[in-house]
């Protein structure tokens, strides 16, 4: 199971080599079109393993357009190749910095820490994609495995400490059999050889004179229930976060519940045309938040985290509580508090 890499017109693997695509739009203008045809060009090369030929290239690209999300995630990804880890991490970092409700150049990221075995650094990281994409399948495949390997790190100290220690011995053998399994095993797919992996096999079809599953209990299900809500929610507040972020008036507003009480008394109408305002007024708009604490009571969730807002002018964090209501089949605010 390889690491991966992708970012939203560029999708790449480590394994078994890259293959990337471009989307280009037909109603490109002609200097996006040639622009286009550049990063093109770049990706052959990469592609034919003209590594330092493409970062040639592409430094020669990104000279006229230094902001351009594409051709520095591209540059990123021929660092890596051309066995350059900490200058792709600088690449990396800084688009999530850019772009923080993108989950990508944190999954790069969280790929190019495991690669020195920063495993905790690369588990941070893939957290935060999730949260910024809470259906973002690549990161959770990751983190899977890098709770492998910080597992099996685990229960190697716990040998070291203890040579007795005969769980720490049966599920250190366990992980290091799952981690092994040859191609075709459906433990595991195979991986290449900077990665370690484990994935969990797939359910078999129960035998014919199997005995019949017991129902789920009132508690399970209601675990399973509060479960569900709690990953709707999660998704919410990314969705709410990310169009504040695009500056998308329209998806931003649309975040909040016929009901929502906007602050200080203000009517409904006047606060959005405020909200709009304000966030039509500064050329661009990063919100980012910690691991939110979800508290569920019927139809309703509590959510409380550690928000970062930032603006060309203006940087700030705040705590913040929101609390959702279920409508229908959705998630929406209505209340909002900061302090």
């Amino acid at each position: 199971m390889a690491y991966s890499l992708g970012f939203t017109l560029f999708a790449a693997r480590f394994f078994p080599r890259l293959v990337m695509s471009v989307a280009l739009c037909a109603a490109m203008t002609l200097p996006a079109v040639l622009a286009a045809d550049n990063l093109a060009e770049i990706q052959i090369m990469v592609r034919q393993g003209q590594y330092p030929q493409a970062l040639v290239s592409i430094d020669a690209y990104l000279a006229a357009r230094p902001r351009d999300a594409q051709g520095r995630f591209l540059k990123g990804l021929i660092l890596t190749e051309l066995k350059r880890p900490a200058d792709a991490i600088v690449i990396f970092t800084q688009l999530s910095e850019d772009y923080p409700e993108f989950p990508e150049p944190y999954n790069n990221l969280a790929v190019l820490y495991a690669q020195q075995k920063q495993y905790d650094r690369a588990r941070s990281a893939l957290e935060t994609a999730i949260r910024t994409h809470p259906s973002y399948a690549i990161a959770y495949e990751n983190l899977g495995d890098v709770y492998a390997k910080l597992a099996s790190q685990a229960y190697d100290k716990a040998l070291q400490l203890d040579t007795s220690n005969a769980a720490a011995q049966s599920k250190l053998a366990l992980i290091r059999e799952l981690v092994s399994a040859p191609p075709g095993d459906s433990r595991m797919p195979s991986a290449t050889p900077a990665t370690t992996a484990v994935a969990i096999a797939a359910t078999p079809a129960p035998a014919a004179n199997a005995a019949p599953v017991a129902p789920a209990t009132p508690v399970a299900k209601a675990e399973n229930g509060a479960a569900t809500a709690r990953q709707e929610v999660t998704r919410a507040l990314a969705a709410w976060a990310a169009a504040w972020s695009r500056r998308d008036v329209k998806a931003y507003l649309g975040h909040y519940a016929s009901g929502f009480k906007p602050p200080k008394g203000m009517s409904r109408k006047a606060w959005e045309a405020e909200r709009a305002a304000r966030i039509k007024r500064p050329e661009w708009i990063k919100v980012s938040y910690g691991a939110p604490q979800i508290t569920l009571a019927d139809k309703q969730a509590t959510v409380r985290f550690r928000q970062n807002y930032q603006t060309p002018h203006l940087r700030n964090a705040t705590n913040k509580t929101l609390v959702f209501v279920r409508v229908g089949n959705t998630w929406q605010i209505t209340s909002e508090e900061s302090n």
